[in-house]
């Protein structure tokens, strides 16, 4: 099939000239305007959710924004909080980079901008965890800035309205996906309630009329333009991501009980789940054994008990968890098991959400909970 007219770098459809007032109408209408973080100019609240909603629903968002607010009213209270009250109020949303970048975001501003975002896209995107796209989209909220964005909502909605073809993300194809975007902003002389209501307008377009699965065309502000809509092809554009085989990885864990508490362990700062809590990891069988017989866990590597694997879906690779539970049970008058530092913690089970669990030990830990009431 051959390149869109954008993809070759020819002049868009005539609709280019009108987009941006067109979806200003519609979502001053039509368009969502009782979010939580809407309503504001304030550039702390704004960012905050436009972190959170990376990769994430709205109806996910909304409860942990709410805890993050009541618990960090503001950036310089999250720039002093601890990693782990972080890490433990952000787990289950996923993406734990997000809040790694979050924390250290908060002290950057109050380090290098004495506590106060700055008002340029260009500005905002050297703060850590904040993109060309969510720099562009706070600075608009926040300041009225005219700056183009980009999410996956926009893609899909650019996607279709001006039948891009390729997957955007493509190089080539997200680069002229930038460049369409940038050429249907409202122009230089709109207000920055405009520049506000349009950035909106496409989020919202995307969200709830624009989605994936079956979109609402029949209540689009574009319909009668639409490129994919006009030859069928919404399932279609924008193009999905090439197939790859999703590959499984397996680990096996370690749920070591001392009466109502669990051993957890602080994971690496770098990869998945990077800094949560979790529980003792081993490569097979035979290696969790001897974790667990090396920890005084069992008095030989035969004595662990099996629970129910738990399968966990990442965006590249699935995790299948294999599970070992073992009753601490130490040489007479041993005592028991102390943390080794503060990178390992005997953890009650009724306190688990004091710390940061990555979600599928949270629901193993959950499941051992119940059998224990």
């Amino acid at each position: 099939m051959s390149a869109s007219p954008i993809l070759a770098g020819q002049p868009a459809a005539p609709l280019q000239a009108a987009f941006a007032t067109r979806l200003i109408v519609w979502q001053r209408s039509h368009g969502r305007h009782d979010l939580p973080w809407q309503n504001t100019r304030d550039p702390y609240r704004i960012w905050l959710s436009e972190i959170m909603l990376q990769q994430t629903q709205v109806s996910t968002v909304i409860p942990y924004y709410g805890k993050f607010l009541a618990r960090f009213p503001d950036v310089a209270a999250l720039a002093a909080a601890p990693i782990d009250e972080v890490m433990a109020l952000w787990a289950g949303l996923g993406y734990y980079s997000r809040a790694r970048n979050l924390h250290r975001c908060a002290q950057a501003v109050v380090e290098r901008h004495g506590g106060a975002f700055p008002d340029s896209p260009e500005q905002l995107a050297e703060l850590p965890g904040i993109g060309r796209s969510t720099a562009a989209a706070i600075a608009s909220f926040a300041f009225g800035a005219r700056a183009a964005i980009l999410d996956g909502n926009v893609k899909r909605v650019l996607a279709r309205v001006f039948g891009v073809e390729g997957f955007p993300g493509e190089k080539r194809v997200e680069n002229a996906m930038w460049s369409l975007a940038e050429s249907v902003m409202p122009g230089e002389q709109a207000s920055g309630d405009d520049v506000s209501a349009y950035t909106q307008g496409l989020m919202d377009l995307g969200a709830t009329l624009c989605v994936r699965g079956k979109p609402d065309c029949g209540r689009c502000p574009f319909t009668s333009d639409c490129v994919a809509h006009a030859t069928g092809r919404q399932r279609e554009l924008p193009a999905a991501r090439p197939k790859k085989t999703v590959p499984t990885r397996r680990t096996w864990m370690l749920v070591l009980c001392d009466g109502d508490g669990v051993l957890l362990e602080r994971r690496p700062p770098s990869g998945i789940w990077g800094g949560l809590w979790s529980l003792p990891e081993a490569a097979d069988e035979a290696a969790i054994a001897e974790l667990a017989y090396a920890l005084g866990a069992v008095r030989d590597t035969r004595g662990l008990h099996r629970l129910a694997p738990i399968t966990h879906s990442f965006t590249h690779f699935k995790l299948d968890i294999e599970p070992r539970c073992a009753d601490f049970n130490a040489a007479p008058g041993a005592g028991g098991l102390e943390a080794r530092d503060n990178e390992t913690a005997w953890v009650p089970l009724a306190q688990i959400d004091d710390y940061g669990v990555p979600a599928p030990v949270r629901k193993l830990l959950d499941a051992l909970k119940g059998s224990l009431i």
